[in-house]
């Protein structure tokens, strides 16, 4: 069962609770994912509200003080809460903290903890009879404390509407999953391309390919030759691997053929330069090889919902979501 079902032109509604010594990089791992799927999709698939238990500011480990948008009791609900303490999180669960997290259950449609959010999870009972995880330097307390909990050495793990991830890093590859299974693959693609650099870090999103070198190496291929793009066949030799077998890789990572892949691609390079609006469309075509403006036009078209200069940021205008159909032209 997805975590969130919403439609992919709704807003998912979520809320991230923060405790005093929280971590900002689980919490930039966790926001700026969100934020770089608006940007991208031209519209708020994702809108998010940092709360604490009252409502007061909250000091993070690094001493950043951080002024939430309210109390967690004065929320009404959405898809998402987000559990995040980091240190000190076994004093956090007083009587009151746990009410409220159990009172929060029944508002929001699935329940996140980060890092060490788990522990508060299930001190509230939230993960009796769930699989869950936590930073691995908890893992074996964790276990011990909570037999109720099946306890799991996962990077992040999701079990039906409960989720954990047990660090930042893992925390953004799950932010990344979860905007994967609403958006597509080329979404999370390119939020994978934006935060990191370089071969290693373009990882493949599906749960059952991580680490895929042969298709991250065709990855960083497609994005390293975009105006003159390459033949499969080129980049599967290039790869290490057979056409085909690159074919049932990408298949089983992104659920789409290479070539589908590529194109999205190079239209998510061309909606990057539409948007700045510095170029005419002619230029756009021929940098994100296409001979033919007409052609491109045609192909921004099936993917985005609207041809180019209605998709500029001058115009004001939003797109639609990435149609994950079509061939590479």
């Amino acid at each position: 069962m997805p975590l969130w079902i919403n439609p992919q032109d709704g807003t998912q509604d979520v809320a991230v609770l923060l405790f005093d010594r929280f971590s900002n990089y689980c919490l930039a791992n966790t926001i700026e994912p969100m934020r770089a799927a608006n940007d991208y999709l031209g519209r708020p698939a994702y809108r998010w509200r940092l709360v604490s238990l009252d409502g007061a500011p909250v000091t993070s480990s690094s001493g950043l003080r951080l002024l939430p948008d309210g109390r967690l009791a004065e929320q009404p609900g959405g898809d998402a809460l987000f559990v995040l303490p980091s240190y000190g999180y076994r004093e956090l669960g007083t009587p009151a903290c746990l009410d409220a997290l159990r009172a929060a259950a029944r508002r929001y449609e699935s329940l996140i903890g980060l890092d060490t959010g788990s522990w508060l999870l299930a001190e509230a009972g939230l993960l009796n009879g769930y699989a869950a995880t936590i930073h691995v330097d908890e893992f074996e307390r964790f276990s011990e404390r909570f037999p109720e909990v099946t306890a799991r050495r996962e990077r992040w793990l999701i079990d039906r509407d409960r989720v954990s991830a047990g660090g930042a890093t893992t925390a953004f590859e799950l932010m990344q999953h979860l905007i994967e299974a609403t958006h597509g693959s080329v979404v999370s693609l390119e939020i994978a391309g934006l935060f990191m650099q370089g071969e290693d870090s373009i990882r493949s999103m599906a749960a059952g390919t991580p680490g895929d070198r042969r298709v991250q190496r065709a990855l960083a291929l497609m994005r390293g030759n975009i105006e003159a793009p390459l033949h499969i066949a080129e980049i599967s030799r290039a790869a290490g691997c057979r056409q085909r077998d690159l074919e049932e890789r990408f298949r089983r990572a992104f659920g789409a053929a290479p070539r589908t892949v590529y194109r999205q691609i190079r239209m998510a390079e061309a909606l990057r330069l539409v948007r700045e609006g510095d170029l005419s469309v002619a230029e756009i075509a021929l940098r994100c090889g296409y001979s033919d403006p007409s052609a491109f036009t045609r192909s921004f078209r099936r993917t985005y919902g609207r041809p180019p200069r209605a998709a500029s940021a001058r115009t004001g205008a939003r797109t639609t979501a990435p149609n994950p159909t079509g061939a590479v032209k």
